[in-house]
């Protein structure tokens, strides 16, 4: 039983596909690499963050990533989360 009929697997994987999205954006944006914000946030390569932001694999951003993405980049968390037409 689905307790949220309208919400289905696409719709949460175009969710994380938007966030990663917005990340690579404003990252670019700030003029930073991959693997300058993977570093800022606790990461060892560029790899999770490429995969999070093309949501390679499923792979996808948690909110303690957010938090601190949002941080490193001096903006509102909200900005990684509403796609661009809501900005």
């Amino acid at each position: 039983m689905n307790i949220f009929p309208d919400i289905n697997q696409q719709s949460i994987d175009n969710f994380y596909i938007q966030v990663g999205r917005n990340v690579k954006r404003l990252r670019e944006k700030a003029g930073f690499s991959q693997l300058e914000l993977a570093i800022s946030i606790g990461h060892k390569s560029a790899s999770f963050l490429s995969n999070c932001e093309s949501y390679k694999n499923k792979e996808h951003f948690n909110l303690e990533h957010l938090f601190l993405i949002a941080n490193v980049l001096n903006i509102n968390i909200c900005e990684l989360i509403v796609g661009q037409n809501h900005q």
